[in-house]
């Protein structure tokens, strides 16, 4: 957990709120008065978005790109670290900024367009979903039936991303029987990495991590599973933005673009130059 921040700290995190000449940006007609779109993306979340020799890389950087010069803004792209939970983010990426001084953005990506957490954060207008996502699994040939149930790689090395939904599957299900066999890892992306470098025999992540990561590696013993996962606790679910609540004219805006994207495939190119197949979110 996370220290709290001191007397000092929190002064100077609202002083530079006050002072930061983008602070009161988020609606379209003052993004487009200042020329500017800032979004905010997650660190470490790789093929979404991540940096690599100082330089932003992943579909949430591209689509922020393509949003920005679709809206005829320059582009401030900026990393954040993931909180405690959504609600965390949501408040210190969105609406209200960082106490620390982290200067709040007009767009946050990869946010889940779910109804509960839309209720849950009345201060932000969840929007736009661009994709869907959910979890996939995938092994290396010859070490174990990928198509067999779960129960069945018991024993055998299994990856995953601690504290993520994979990793509650793996360790929760089936009884608990496949808990000592599973090593952990920083983030999916990383989890999938471990099969081709021999570190494991079956990880589960999310669809784009696993679909991104064997594109990457291109070892043809690496395989997904093609069966879904029994008894996985999540169906999937559909990937948007978050604005400011006052702010909907800019997510629609951003919806408009989306939706010109989908129709001439601007949107599925970008997934597919990470490795990863556009899927449609239900909500669209």
């Amino acid at each position: 957990m996370r220290p709290a921040p001191n007397r000092r700290q929190l002064l100077g995190g609202l002083i530079a709120s006050l002072f930061a000449p983008h602070a009161m940006a988020a609606p379209l007609a003052k993004v487009r008065e200042l020329g500017v779109l800032r979004v905010g993306v997650y660190k470490h979340n790789r093929p979404w978005s991540w940096s690599e020799d100082g330089v932003l890389k992943g579909i949430d950087v591209d689509l922020a790109k393509a949003f920005a010069t679709k809206l005829g803004l320059r582009l401030d792209i900026v990393e954040f670290t993931a909180g405690e939970n959504l609600s965390d983010d949501l408040r210190n990426v969105v609406w209200r900024g960082g106490l620390l001084g982290f200067q709040r953005c007009d767009v946050m990506m990869h946010v889940p367009f779910e109804r509960k957490l839309q209720q849950d954060n009345d201060n932000v207008a969840i929007a736009a979903p661009y994709c869907r996502e959910g979890f996939a699994a995938a092994c290396v040939e010859g070490t174990l039936d990928c198509e067999a149930p779960p129960v069945s790689w018991r024993g055998k090395r299994l990856a995953a991303s601690t504290t993520s939904i994979g990793d509650f599957y793996l360790m929760a299900g089936f009884g608990g029987i496949l808990r000592n066999s599973i090593a952990h890892f920083n983030t999916g992306y990383e989890a999938v990495a471990a099969l081709g470098e021999g570190k494991a025999d079956a990880v589960v992540a999310s669809n784009a991590e696993v679909e991104a990561g064997l594109k990457d590696m291109n070892n043809p013993k690496l395989r997904r599973r093609k069966a879904p996962l029994p008894a996985m606790i999540s169906e999937g679910w559909d990937v948007g933005i978050a604005v400011r609540e006052d702010s909907r004219s800019l997510s629609d805006a951003i919806e408009r673009v989306l939706a010109a994207m989908v129709k001439d495939g601007a949107l599925a190119k970008i997934f597919l130059a990470h490795g990863v197949a556009w899927q449609a979110p239900l909500a669209g």
